[in-house]
């Protein structure tokens, strides 16, 4: 009799033990980059989607990382079911929702003005947009599924001499472009620049140092960087963004229950607010003298030569096309008067 309590409790125990095994395997990982790693505002935000997930019986695990290529390649290899970086890097498996990020594809422009919460507004139409149930078939891609998207901020010129504030004054100079962002090297080509490699990195060093010119960055990183180094007293922040960054979650579907990808997309859609805010707090971080106004006049060179150049690395497949479609809609549904909005360019394309 007491043999067969004790193997009772060997049996009970070793089931424990299974349970807990399988429970532990269960558990999903999601890679997360964060420039300032697990203290960092985007992997506190991830934290609270894992209580989230929990609501619909999904069990997360987060690892931080503060190298962007390293989290994304170890979602592409299967080291983690999902990963949240920005669509910079998440382009590759989604397409569509990485278009929210290519350049001046959400700036409005009104009466050579930069209108910031205009801008803003044609993100979250497209979070929004991309939340619907409709739009469910875009945001999957093979195995692949976003799971959302929240703003990161605005990128900015980032320059060591205010001379170039203009697009005739960056003939020459040298500017970063990320190796896996093809359409960096094209623009940059395309106002006469010279292209120097970098990457996420050690694109901020190389300003830094002097090693380039002109870098693009978010507020976000304008301290933990150190980009006031590079910028010094001749240098500025041009406030005219360049495109306005996003993070992205990427699920592998095949990890996750039936139907998650969608509640994940619509709890990401009621993080817009919570996001912009630690945007809006990182602009006005930034020293008032260091910030840089455009002119009427340079600020619609530039509206129309991203628009020329969206067009152009569309051409090329470097952007998708259906997703910058998307956005005109988007666009011109905010700024209908925009000259834009009486074109066809980007609604001919298939």
């Amino acid at each position: 009799m007491n043999m067969v309590k004790t193997l009772s409790k060997i049996g009970a125990a070793a089931l424990l033990a299974f349970g807990a095994t399988a429970g532990a395997q269960a558990a999903q990982k999601i890679c997360v980059y964060d420039l300032l790693g697990t203290s960092g505002d985007l992997f506190n935000m991830a934290k609270d989607y894992v209580i989230a997930a929990q609501k619909h019986g999904v069990s997360i695990e987060l690892k931080g990382y503060t190298d962007e290529r390293v989290a994304t390649e170890d979602f592409r290899t299967g080291q983690c079911d999902g990963v949240i970086a920005t669509a910079l890097r998440t382009r590759q498996f989604n397409s569509i929702s990485a278009s929210i990020d290519s350049l001046g594809a959400t700036t409005i422009v009104r009466d050579g003005k930069i209108d910031m919460p205009s801008s803003y507004e044609v993100v979250r139409r497209l979070i929004q947009t991309f939340s619907d149930p409709k739009a469910s078939k875009l945001m999957v891609d093979g195995n692949f599924e976003v799971g959302g998207v929240v703003p990161l901020g605005a990128t900015y010129p980032v320059i060591n001499d205010r001379k170039l504030g203009t697009v005739e004054g960056l003939a020459g100079k040298r500017m970063a472009a990320f190796d896996y962002d093809k359409a960096q090297a094209v623009m940059i080509q395309k106002v006469g620049g010279q292209p120097v490699s970098a990457d996420i990195m050690n694109f901020a060093s190389k300003f830094n140092n002097g090693a380039v010119d002109f870098v693009g960055a978010p507020s976000l990183a304008y301290k933990p960087l150190e980009l006031y180094k590079g910028i010094g007293k001749n240098g500025a922040m041009t406030r005219f963004p360049l495109l306005i960054l996003t993070y992205q979650v990427i699920l592998n579907k095949t990890k996750f229950p039936e139907g998650f990808g969608e509640q994940s997309r619509v709890y990401w859609a009621t993080q817009f607010d919570r996001a912009l805010q630690l945007v809006k707090q990182s602009d006005a971080s930034i020293p008032p003298a260091t910030w840089l106004e455009l002119s009427p006049e340079n600020a619609y060179k530039y509206t129309l030569m991203f628009r020329e150049a969206r067009i152009d690395i569309a051409k090329k497949g470097l952007y998708d096309k259906r997703g910058l479609r998307i956005i005109k809609r988007v666009r011109c549904s905010i700024n209908p008067a925009d000259p834009e909005c009486a074109t066809k360019s980007e609604e001919d394309w298939k």
